[in-house]
C-alpha cells in the first residue's frame, strides 16, 4: 500500500463498518432488493439536502443525464451545449439521445465558460449542459439567463459536484434537472454503480419513473418502451449510512483543500485550484487538481515516493480520433489536458499525508 493512496475506500470502509454491515445485511435479512423502502429513503433525503421537490435513483449518473434528455423531448436534429473539458459521459449522452453536441471552452476555474456560451447558440440548440467539475458550481446564474433568453432547457451535470452551492443554491436544484453519480470514488459513493436525478418538475419525474423500470407504470400496465436504470436497494441503504456522515465529509475536503492551498502557494511551477475566493460559493473539492509544469515528470515522481496521483484525460475530448468531433477548436482545453493532475483527496487522509505530498511536490520543483 502507497504512503498516500489516491482513494479512502478501505479507510472508509473500515470507519463505517458497523453501520455498514447492519444496513446491508438488514436489507438482505428482509429480502428488499429491488426499488423498497430503502431506496424511497435515499430518494427523500437526497432531495433534502439538494433542495428540490422530487429525487429518483438511478443506475449512474450517466443515465440520469440521458434520461433527462429523453424526457425533454431532445433527439435527431437538436443540438445540445456542454463542454469538452470533462468526462466524456457528458457529451455521449447527447449522442446517445440523438442529437448534436455543441463543445465550448471552460475558463480558469475549469467550468463553462459563459462568455463562449451565447455564441454557441443556434436556431437548433435545445438545451445546455454545464458541468459543475471538481466540486464548484459553474456559473448558474449567468447560464440561466442565457437559457431563459433563448428558451433552452439547463441539465446540470452535478456528477460531481454534490453539496456545492452559488449564492445559496446547490448543485442540481436551479437547471431543471440535476445529474449525479455515486460511483465510489465519489464525495458519496456507493460499492458500485449507482445514480440519481433532482428536479422540481412533477411531469419530469413522472416520465424518469417510467424510463428507468422498462416503461412499466404498474406491474400489469406498460406506457412506453424503457430501460433497465434503477439503484438497488442495497446501494441505495449504503448511501443512506453515508449520508449522515456528507455535511462532516464536505467540510474535512475544504479542509484538505485549504492544507494543500498554503503549502503550494509559494510554488511557482504550479497553480492551484479556484476556491474560498468568495462567500457566496462552496466548493467541495470532488477532486484536488493543480495545473502542473512537467505533469507527467511529476506524475511518476510522486508515485517513486509511493504517493498516487490521477493524471485523467491526457488527452482533450474533442481531439478523440474515435469520437469524431475534431470540429471544435478549443485550445485551452487541450492545453488543461496536458497540464492537469489530481492530488489525493478524501476525508479520510491525515494531515500527515497531506504535508508529505506537499513536501514532495515541493521537492521535484527544486
Amino acid at each position: 500500500m502507497s504512503k498516500v493512496p489516491f482513494v479512502g475506500y478501505k479507510l472508509q470502509y473500515q470507519n463505517l463498518k458497523n453501520e455498514i454491515d447492519f444496513a446491508m445485511q438488514d436489507v438482505l435479512a428482509r429480502g428488499d432488493l429491488i426499488m423498497r423502502k430503502d431506496n424511497d429513503e435515499f430518494e427523500a433525503k437526497l432531495a433534502e439536502f439538494v433542495g428540490t421537490k422530487y429525487a429518483i435513483g438511478l443506475n449512474s449518473g450517466t443515465d440520469a443525464l440521458f434520461l433527462s434528455l429523453l424526457a425533454l423531448g431532445i433527439g435527431k436534429g437538436d443540438e445540445v451545449i456542454t463542454v469538452s473539458h470533462t468526462f466524456v459521459a457528458s457529451i455521449a449522452v447527447i449522442v446517445q439521445a440523438g442529437a448534436t453536441p455543441v463543445l465550448i471552452e471552460v475558463g480558469e476555474d475549469f467550468e463553462m465558460d459563459v462568455d463562449s456560451l451565447e455564441k454557441a447558440i443556434t436556431e437548433k440548440t435545445k438545451a445546455i449542459i454545464p458541468v459543475h467539475y471538481n466540486g464548484r458550481m459553474a456559473d448558474m446564474d449567468k447560464i440561466m439567463e442565457i437559457a431563459k433568453k433563448h428558451n433552452l432547457h439547463v441539465i446540470e451535470d452535478a456528477a460531481q459536484g454534490l453539496g456545492s452551492s452559488l449564492n445559496g443554491k446547490r448543485a442540481g436544484s436551479i437547471g431543471i434537472t440535476g445529474c449525479y453519480s455515486f460511483y465510489p470514488a465519489k464525495i458519496l459513493g456507493c460499492f458500485g454503480d449507482g445514480g440519481a436525478l433532482t428536479t422540481n418538475d412533477e411531469s419530469i419525474i413522472e416520465k424518469i419513473k417510467l424510463f428507468r423500470d422498462h416503461g412499466q407504470k404498474t406491474k400489469t400496465e406498460l406506457v412506453c418502451f424503457g430501460w433497465n436504470s434503477r439503484l438497488d436497494n442495497l446501494q441505495a441503504a449504503v448511501l443512506n449510512v453515508k449520508m449522515k456522515h456528507l455535511t462532516q465529509w464536505l467540510e474535512r475536503r475544504r479542509e484538505i483543500a485549504k492544507i494543500y492551498n498554503k503549502g503550494l502557494a509559494n510554488v511557482a511551477q504550479v497553480k492551484t485550484p479556484f476556491g474560498f475566493e468568495s462567500e457566496n460559493r462552496y466548493d467541495v473539492f470532488q477532486n484536488y487538481v493543480l495545473r502542473a509544469e512537467r505533469r507527467n515528470e511529476l506524475y511518476e515522481f510522486l508515485k517513486s515516493r509511493e504517493i498516487e496521483t490521477l493524471i485523467k484525460d491526457p488527452v482533450a475530448n474533442h481531439i478523440q480520433a474515435g469520437l469524431n468531433l475534431s470540429q471544435f477548436n478549443l485550445p485551452f482545453s487541450v492545453q488543461l489536458a496536458k497540464e492537469v493532475i489530481s492530488l489525493p483527496m478524501y476525508p479520510e487522509l491525515t494531515d500527515e499525508q497531506i504535508n508529505l505530498v506537499i513536501e514532495k511536490v515541493k521537492e521535484f520543483y527544486r
